[in-house]
């Protein structure tokens, strides 16, 4: 994931006419990651645009004496290898080594200039409705004047909701679009946010691909940028105020309460997945971690010297972790459980001494990052596989992860220390089904666990006492009404009721007169039939804007509404924009009406 920015811009410097061609080679280490249709899921959640092959029997890998990941090969247009680099950070060497050798490869005539056919497969995201979450990761629970709220880290469109729990939305803040920008709700973007956690009223964000943690005051109704630049970093020690720190890939949010001169002072602590360590941002002046001052806005490394180890340790700098992914405060006996999701493991840290200790799954050895597996037991005798999510259930005295990779939710008892599945895989019944949940909360109070199914694009609501499940209902569309400075649009159409086939198209006008369509740039279509409808038919789920959208009704009377987005470039003379626009139509079938229905629409856009 560290490399995906270093490709994209490569990838933009040379093109596959200029003679550059990117293939991502996946050579899983989980065995969930073999499977093609997760990592088709993946590919799409971190928005890779290059062919990946699925090296699922290590073929590959073996073949080419790969050792580590990652890994990449640079090979001539004959097969000659050219270059290897092995880690992170060569990006500066990747461009110059591709630059001499295209240039010293057209020099003999050995570059073609044909393109590629390649197209990429969006059919599973076919059927997620756009107006709804799209790979949703963490969740949050808080308590206002109104009730009970809920925070989702909405990743696959790069925002934050706030609703209720019954799904009214309160805030959308941030865009599909992915970009770093504060600002008010609507303007502010993020790039795969994860982790989010509350105090008071400021909500705190892992800013994931950002690299950054940013701040949202629910009432001033703004976006801040605290910690972070924006570009990974390297740094394993931290101590910098504010951003001027650099962070790499923080996953997960918790806020600790400090006692400190009889005050509460409030500690964010940071799982940081990108350099394998727990890092704290101080909100307040204050004395703590090795019983050192700290300014208000200080970010360092508290937990983890940065390998990538499951090494427990009295001394909390000594500890190794792998890629913290979760992270929860039991604020009463001072301790955080965290997720270490590469060595499949809970650990804790005591947050007064800082000893790191193993709560269950891994390994003895501390260098065995590959003994993972599905199995209830204590320590050692339980196996995970990849967790990410964890929260903390008061009243059970209890852990709840969700054991992302085995598809299922597990209870930790804190004081027998056993661990064991209770949903998921046909526990307690066949409809407690999961894919890949990566985020849990839980309402201690009611017995009622909120599990973002990333896969799935959803929240689950868990009632335990009840053992009943449901999916929390989320339109985004309730409250992005009508509106054209958003690019929001409705039409109405009227069909035949026994059966019709409509044809749409697009004439777009832009506000701005000197703002015109990029003819040499992807202006796409992606069209959302009615969900839960059978027998309606489109000609193509996606094309170009040029290509009109066709789609075959089968005989109904009920009103239904098709959705369609368009991603458009527009250019001016100095500079060109992104622009996405929302078109919802809500289709009538009536006696009288047409059985073929041809529309071309005007949108004007701010």
């Amino acid at each position: 994931m560290h490399i995906l920015p270093d490709l994209d811009d490569l990838e933009k410097r040379f093109s596959i006419t200029d003679g550059l061609v990117v293939v991502g080679v996946h050579s899983a280490k989980f065995s969930n990651e073999r499977d093609s249709k997760r990592l088709l899921s993946a590919i799409q959640r971190y928005n890779i645009k290059h062919p990946v092959v699925n090296d699922k029997t290590l073929s590959a890998w073996r073949n080419l004496g790969i050792s580590c990941w990652p890994t990449l090969l640079m090979i001539g247009p004959t097969g000659e290898l050219l270059a290897v680099f092995v880690g992170e950070g060569h990006k500066d060497e990747l461009i110059l080594f591709v630059e001499v050798a295209l240039t010293y490869f057209k020099s003999l005539n050995k570059i073609s200039k044909n393109n590629l056919p390649l197209q990429l497969e969006c059919h599973l995201l076919a059927a997620v409705d756009n107006r709804n979450l799209l790979f949703p990761s963490k969740l949050e629970i808080f308590q206002n004047e109104q009730g009970e709220n809920l925070i989702i880290a909405d990743t696959g469109n790069n925002r934050i909701l706030i609703i209720d729990t019954k799904g009214n939305i309160q805030h959308v803040i941030g865009g599909s679009n992915p970009d770093f920008r504060d600002g008010d709700f609507e303007n502010a973007r993020f790039n795969a946010p994860q982790g989010v956690c509350i105090l008071d009223t400021f909500v705190y964000v892992a800013d994931n691909e950002n690299h950054a943690i940013r701040k949202i005051d629910l009432i001033k109704k703004i976006v801040t940028t605290v910690v972070g630049t924006g570009i990974q970093g390297h740094d394993y020690v931290g101590g910098k105020i504010g951003k001027n720190q650099i962070l790499s890939s923080p996953w997960d949010l918790a806020i600790y309460e400090h006692e400190y001169n009889k005050n509460s002072i409030p500690i964010l602590l940071i799982a940081m997945a990108g350099t394998h360590q727990i890092w704290a941002l101080f909100l307040k002046d204050t004395i703590w971690w090795k019983k050192r001052e700290y300014k208000a806005g200080t970010c360092i490394a508290i937990v983890g010297s940065g390998r990538e180890e499951n090494r427990n340790n009295l001394y909390p700098h000594a500890a190794g972790l792998a890629q913290p992914s979760g992270l929860t405060v039991i604020k009463e006996q001072k301790i955080a459980f965290f997720a270490d999701s590469e060595s499949s493991a809970i650990r804790s840290i005591d947050l007064e001494n800082g000893q790191v200790s193993v709560v269950c799954g891994a390994n003895r050895n501390p260098m065995d990052l590959h003994d993972y597996g599905d199995s209830d037991g204590i320590k050692y005798a339980a196996k995970l596989q990849h967790p990410l999510g964890i929260t903390w259930h008061s009243k059970d005295n209890a852990v709840y992860i969700t054991d992302t990779y085995n598809h299922k939710i597990k209870k930790i008892d804190v004081t027998t220390q056993y661990c064991k599945t209770i949903y998921g895989d046909g526990k307690p019944n066949e409809k407690f089904s999961f894919d890949e949940p990566s985020g849990i909360a839980i309402n201690s109070e009611k017995d009622l666990l909120y599990v973002a199914d990333t896969n799935n694009h959803v929240v689950k609501i868990i009632d335990m006492k009840k053992e009943n499940i449901t999916t929390l209902p989320i339109n985004i569309s309730t409250i992005e009404m009508n509106d054209s400075s958003k690019n929001i649009y409705f039409f109405d159409t009227t069909v035949n009721e026994k059966g019709a086939e409509l044809n749409i198209s697009f004439n777009i006008i832009f506000f701005e007169r000197d703002l015109k369509l990029n003819l040499d740039a992807p202006q796409r279509w992606t069209l959302n039939l009615p969900l839960n409808n059978s027998g309606w038919i489109a000609r193509a789920k996606n094309g170009e804007l040029s290509s009109p959208i066709s789609i075959k009704i089968p005989e109904g009377r009920e009103t239904q509404e098709v959705c369609v987005i368009l991603d458009i470039i527009a250019c001016k003379t100095t500079e060109c924009v992104s622009k996405k626009l929302s078109i919802t139509y809500r289709i009538h079938q009536e006696a009288n009406a047409c059985n073929i229905v041809t529309e071309q629409k005007q949108l004007i856009v701010k």
